[in-house]
């Protein structure tokens, strides 16, 4: 088994949130529901990522599963 999650896609998700809603950021790629979990991350060594909305605007999830500032895009899937 991998330690290195899926890229899910080389481009980030742009998500309307709403603030104080707690979103799960799928963290392993396998989800079918990207950029959030659905619970495909049973039986590898991964879990999503609980992030909460300081406020209610588009912020821009990572969909590559690489950003040093998970979950949001960093801009890591430009050097995929």
């Amino acid at each position: 088994m991998s330690d290195t999650p899926e890229i899910a896609q080389k481009a980030p998700y742009p998500i309307e949130v709403e603030a104080g809603k707690n979103y799960f950021w799928c963290a392993c790629g396998r989800s079918a529901n990207q950029p959030f979990c659905d619970g495909s991350h049973k039986g590898t060594g991964f879990q999503p990522v609980k992030w909460q909305a300081p406020e209610s605007r588009r912020v821009f999830f990572c969909g590559c599963k690489r950003s040093a500032g998970a979950p949001l895009c960093d801009g890591s899937h430009k050097g995929l």
